[in-house]
């Protein structure tokens, strides 16, 4: 087959399409067809640090959606032919290929309505977003909640479920992205280059701080975040935990949540894994019914890949960019 290789840790720029011996599905596995797969900056991060799990070359991408081509021998309710999404292992060959092999109990069926390159921009941004909504800060309507970056892809999938689920939704972002951020459901959409975004939530929210924060940015900024809670509200973080001890106060109790989608494949534990079906399954209906967008914003085939991660290593990428395999 047909994939783009990472032949060693540090490389990923120099990612060529190449060819690689077709991988083969397991007993509990399907071996899918891959239609499109999603970027994400776990990628080029990934792609920089490398992995002990992985041997070389290795194969990049966790956002897959496509048609399944071979199903292992215990698997009943998957066939060939089925439409399909789901997220990639990070520890196995990945989606940047014409094939790739994946636990069958972890994909959602895809109806005709939602097309590969919209269910390729959801794993890894909206399963993320879903998880730390739902299934973390059990969020509830009619509550408030900041999301910060709210134009990348996790931003984004956050704002559109929140204001599904009912909520007041705050969010930061560069002023060039402010219609943006609030054509996808944001109430308040704060610069974050040239306000302070506690200081205005707090004016927003008639002093009392928010009830919701999910970070997407960093240690500092989630660290600084825990001045925007209201009593009792929760953060959920991505990319790095907040200062802690400091914050525990008996006057201002509040609750943290430690979001890492990815790793759920590591944990050994089923019963978490098949909660990538339940989210996909969820998101995909919503997508279908148009409830929420995909963010789909640029499309670019295999061989680009590598300039579309440089473009996200920027960090000034709006919503998501698919990479079309055929």
């Amino acid at each position: 087959m047909k994939a783009l290789l990472l032949h060693d840790k540090g490389q990923w720029r120099d990612m060529k399409v190449e060819e690689i011996e077709t991988p083969k599905p397991g007993a509990d596995e399907i071996l899918v067809r891959v239609k499109a797969a999603g970027l994400n900056p776990v990628d080029y991060k990934t792609g920089q640090n490398g992995s002990p799990a992985w041997t070389y070359p290795h194969i990049l991408g966790l956002d897959a959606a496509g048609v399944v081509e071979e199903a292992g021998a215990d698997v009943t309710d998957l066939q060939k032919g089925d439409r399909v999404v789901f997220l990639a292992d990070m520890a196995r060959k990945g989606a940047y290929a014409e094939y790739i092999v994946t636990k069958a109990h972890t994909v959602s069926k895809l109806p005709d309505a939602v097309t590969f390159e919209e269910a390729a921009a959801l794993p890894v941004a909206a399963y993320t977003a879903y998880q730390a909504l739902f299934f973390k800060l059990h969020i509830q309507k009619d509550k408030s909640i900041l999301i910060h970056a709210g134009a990348g892809g996790v931003g984004g999938f956050a704002i559109q479920l929140a204001k599904y689920a009912g909520l007041k939704v705050i969010t930061t972002a560069s002023s060039a992205n402010h219609e943006y951020v609030k054509s996808l459901g944001a109430d308040l959409a704060i610069d974050y280059n040239e306000d302070d975004f506690v200081e205005k939530t707090k004016q927003f929210t008639d002093g009392l701080g928010v009830d919701y924060i999910l970070d997407t940015v960093g240690r500092d900024n989630a660290t600084k975040s825990l001045k925007a809670l209201a009593f009792n509200g929760q953060i959920a973080f991505i990319a790095g935990q907040p200062e802690m001890n400091e914050s525990i106060n008996f006057a201002h109790p509040i609750s943290f949540h430690h979001v890492a989608l990815g790793s759920v494949y590591q944990s050994g534990n089923r019963a978490e894994e098949l909660t990538l079906k339940v989210m996909g399954d969820h998101l995909v209906e919503l997508l279908a019914e148009g409830k929420i967008s995909a963010l789909v914003e640029q499309t670019i085939p295999l061989q680009d890949v590598p300039k579309g991660l440089e473009e996200l290593e920027t960090r000034k990428v709006k919503g998501k960019i698919v990479a079309v395999i055929d």
